[in-house]
């Protein structure tokens, strides 16, 4: 079986079983930059020190034991479809996607493990899970990291770390994210208050697809973005606590609505779970803002014949990408939003 021929498309593996995480979080993602020594970085590298790089990693994976379920995939053999759906899942950036010759993704069978090799750095080493699990998912990302450093010869220094690409990666190479659904906050107006806050402990907020989106859906995607001077274990706990601040903000900013405007909520999830169940066409913004509605429905108690999985799933398998690989085929926007209808309708039950 391989990723992009005869996988499931619709469903992702590594969003299932996030039981016992707090309902606000859909998933955790550690990664790391590498670079080889004695190459330049990728942005600087000629067709021979990128095939160098590719090579050298892909000799690394055959021996690494935690890899030895992966699949690896030349980015510029896919088509259009292959890269959204990789993007969705994100198992590659949109950087990878648009890379040529000599860039890979290499996914672990249970797509929870990925590397991107030759993205802005050499090697992106990625673990995926679902809920709040960062202290799991640093250590099964650190023990790959350990693997592939007995083949890789990193590019590192004594005071300043491992080299990167990009000065705000140099350091530690780590970049810890949660992806957190806030609805409420977002109702009453109080977005401004979680900005703050992730500005003040040197974090940042993106939208699902990463730097340079916008957020669609209530998702917001909290990430650190120091460095340099703190430890990986620190740079886990400090987003681990703000996430933990967030979700009791957002539980605030529930209860007050459900004192101030229950029956306004009310309504916005039952006309999203009717938009939904019924619409013949529907674009991925809309769909996004409406499953958003639904989960706070899940939350609430109020929609109880799905559950939060089945809607995690459905946001990100009803994306381009997916819908494409679903259908085996290329699919224009009328159609997809044809189909994106549809592969909603036959998830959410009728109550």
């Amino acid at each position: 079986m391989t990723l992009l021929s005869d996988g499931d498309f619709t469903r992702c593996p590594w969003l299932a079983n996030a039981n016992g995480s707090p309902f606000q979080v859909v998933s955790s993602r550690i990664r790391l930059a590498r670079n080889l020594e004695g190459h330049p970085f990728s942005h600087w590298a000629g067709p021979r020190d990128l095939s160098a790089v590719a090579a050298a990693v892909r000799e690394a994976v055959a021996r690494c034991s935690m890899l030895s379920d992966c699949e690896i995939i030349p980015v510029d053999k896919l088509d259009e479809a292959d890269r959204l759906f990789l993007a969705e899942r994100q198992l590659i950036s949109r950087e990878l996607a648009a890379g040529g010759a000599e860039r890979l993704v290499i996914v672990r069978r249970d797509q929870r493990l990925s590397l991107m090799v030759n993205e802005e750095d050499h090697l992106r080493i990625q673990c995926l899970s679902p809920g709040l699990a960062l202290r799991e998912t640093w250590r099964e990302v650190n023990d790959l990291d350990d693997q592939l450093e007995h083949y890789l010869p990193y590019a590192f220094h004594p005071r300043w770390g491992y080299l990167t690409a990009c000065p705000t990666n140099t350091g530690t190479g780590i970049r810890c994210s949660v992806m957190l659904h806030l609805p409420a906050l977002v109702m009453i107006k109080k977005v401004n208050r979680l900005l703050s806050a992730v500005q003040k402990l040197g974090m940042t907020v993106r939208g699902t697809g990463g730097e340079g989106t916008e957020i669609t859906g209530n998702l917001f995607q909290i990430s650190n973005q120091q460095t340099l001077g703190v430890s990986e274990v620190q740079e886990v706990e400090q987003l681990e606590e703000l996430v933990k601040r967030l979700i009791d903000w957002e539980e605030e900013a529930l209860g007050q609505l459900q004192k101030e405007a229950r029956s306004l909520i009310e309504d916005k999830i039952w006309r999203a779970y009717g938009i939904l169940q019924h619409a013949r066409t529907i674009s991925s913004l809309e769909s996004n803002e409406l499953l958003s509605a639904l989960r706070l429905g899940v939350r609430l108690g109020i929609v109880t014949n799905v559950s939060v999985e089945a809607l995690n799933q459905v946001m990100i398998c009803s994306g381009p990408g997916h819908l494409q690989k679903i259908a085996g085929t290329h699919l224009e926007p009328a159609q997809r939003d044809a189909m994106r209808a549809e592969f909603i309708r036959e998830r959410i039950p009728l109550n």
